[in-house]
């Protein structure tokens, strides 16, 4: 107000909320993206039924997949999606981990915040604990190899023993193992694994055990012709990216034909060209033709008639996996093609899973990109299965490419806990109660794990405490006989990214909530490039 007069600096209708109300809703909506993923949380978590706009369903107990497909409008509760989102991206695995540990920074900040603690110096505290955290978790990991099999394949069972693929986790666990054995290449000293190189095919059908790893690639093709042979023995096999079709001009063309008998000789010479271009293929040696175009009838016929198996519009990142599987090098015309250019599998073969048809290349001697065909009763299994087959293969490339892990089942995450309190005695000013808030919120691992299983969290809590006091940093909780055990003994361990990653993921999005004290939701309408919903999460509409 000037002189009495209103000065409108927003545009009518948008809403504003400023101070502890704006940080307040910020909180609320962010602790409630916590709670709805916490349930799901360890091997004893529930699973949770996305229904969209359409009708389709996911099931899933998949963190990032649950906060994917909810229709978030929050701002601040996208923030807490984007921590999942993240968490995937860098480990693929742990994101419900890093959400419920945001929660608990923002939950526990709530109590800081009503006795008048700047939202400043819980920030700079919980930055200066998340720091320590990771110092602590490098103290306490454990190396391990690309060749320690034992040790991989528990990482990835302890991925799957919370997915709905724990029935069958330990042929799933050597598939991933095996996979990242076969595509896991050293670079300097390091290894690096490139997930392009895994190919990941979804069938429904079958059972669950019948997933497969293939030493090669599934082409989701079948062959051309018919007469073409259902089997090749000591494939030979041409990539191309070309067509077998006569090119067709860029321009408008008529030709006139004013003899009968030119009709015949304009068709023998489309034929003729045909005819060249598959005996171009076979003066090579290969018996199986893979291109990324098209191939005409006729030429078709005669590939069948020279005893080559032939495939047609396969995906490019398909052929790409192909060149690395079998060695072969990707032509892009017919005339380049050589003998030396061809890649080499044990057999090609035509399969029928279920309704399709599909090309199956394998027994590559050193195949540097393979396949995983995955079977599932329904869609939404095979589509489950797939997302835990995922997060088990990026649970196990990380600890390849780290060398390191440390124990799961919360015993890391209260380790950390009981040495951020002893660090947190040693900071003066108002961060030590920033930091001890911190310790608090990490907790809220095992406290999950153990309301998931049925358990009382404050004795499960209480027993951890005493076992790391007595300096067993290994124990945590053991959710199938409800009591406190070491995890390491019975297997429940995970890669040092997953802990890292969701501290940092977390500690990062709950600053930045805390820091926000102004909400200005400005209201939709033409030309406006979809302004952001109020703190209410409507859409600030009267």
């Amino acid at each position: 107000m000037i002189g009495g007069q209103p000065i409108f600096i927003l545009k009518e209708g948008t809403r504003r909320e400023t101070g502890k109300d704006a940080m307040k809703n910020n909180i609320d909506a962010a602790k409630g993206i916590a709670q709805a993923v916490r349930s799901s949380l360890g091997p004893r978590g529930m699973d949770k039924m996305l229904v969209d706009s359409l009708g389709d369903i996911v099931i899933t107990n998949d963190g990032v997949t649950i906060l994917k497909e909810m229709d978030v409008e929050h701002p601040a509760a996208k923030m807490m999606v984007e921590v999942s989102k993240t968490q995937d991206s860098f480990v693929g695995d742990g994101t419900t981990t890093a959400v419920i540990i945001a929660g608990g920074l923002l939950q526990e900040a709530e109590s800081l915040l009503s006795q008048n603690v700047h939202p400043t110096v819980i920030s700079e505290g919980y930055r200066m604990a998340a720091k320590q955290a990771k110092k602590i978790l490098d103290d306490i990991s454990k190396p391990v190899k690309h060749t320690d099999k034992e040790l991989l394949m528990k990482m990835a069972e302890t991925s799957l023993s919370s997915k709905s693929a724990s029935s069958s986790k330990e042929k799933l666990a050597n598939i991933s193992y095996e996979a990242i054995k076969a595509v896991a290449e050293e670079v300097e000293g390091k290894y690096h694994v490139d997930f392009d190189d895994i190919q990941i095919v979804k069938k429904q059908g079958g059972d669950i055990d019948e997933t497969q790893l293939i030493s090669g690639i599934i082409v989701d093709k079948e062959k051309v012709h018919p007469g073409m042979s259902d089997f090749v023995k000591d494939a030979k096999i041409a990539l191309l990216n070309a067509a077998l079709e006569i090119k067709k001009p860029e321009f408008d063309t008529n030709i006139r034909i004013d003899d009968p008998a030119m009709i015949e000789r304009f068709l023998s010479q489309e034929e003729s060209v045909l005819r060249g271009m598959v005996k171009k293929i076979k003066e090579t040696g290969a018996n199986v033709l893979i291109t990324q175009k098209g191939i005409d009838d006729l030429a078709q016929h005669y590939l069948a008639k020279e005893g080559i198996y032939a495939v047609r519009r396969v995906k490019k990142s398909d052929i790409e996996k192909l060149s690395k599987a079998t060695g072969a090098v990707i032509a892009s015309s017919i005339d380049e093609i050589t003998a030396q250019d061809l890649g080499k599998a044990a057999q090609v073969e035509q399969v029928k899973i279920g309704d399709d048809y599909m090309t199956f290349v394998t027994g590559c001697k050193n195949p540097k990109a393979v396949s995983i065909l995955v079977r599932g009763g329904t869609d939404h299994v095979v589509d489950e299965i797939d997302r835990s087959i995922t997060d088990s293969l990026h649970v196990v490339a990380a600890a390849v490419e780290d060398g390191g892990y440390v124990t799961g089942g919360g015993s890391s995450a209260a380790e950390i806990s009981m040495k951020i309190r002893e660090y947190a005695s040693k900071i003066g000013g108002r961060q030590q109660l920033a930091i001890e808030k911190f310790a608090n919120a990490l907790e809220e691992i095992p406290r999950a794990l153990s309301e998931n299983a049925g358990l009382d969290a404050i004795d499960i809590l209480i027993k951890i405490r005493s076992e790391h006091a007595k300096g067993h940093k290994t124990y945590g909780v053991n959710v199938y006989t409800g009591d406190v055990d070491d995890m390491e003994k019975i297997g429940v361990i995970e890669p040092i990214r997953v802990g890292k990653q969701a501290i940092e993921a977390a500690t990062e999005a709950a600053v930045m909530i805390l820091r926000i004290d102004d909400v200005i939701a400005t209201k939709g309408g033409k030309g406006s490039g979809g302004a952001p919903p109020s703190p209410g999460g409507d859409s600030g509409e009267d």
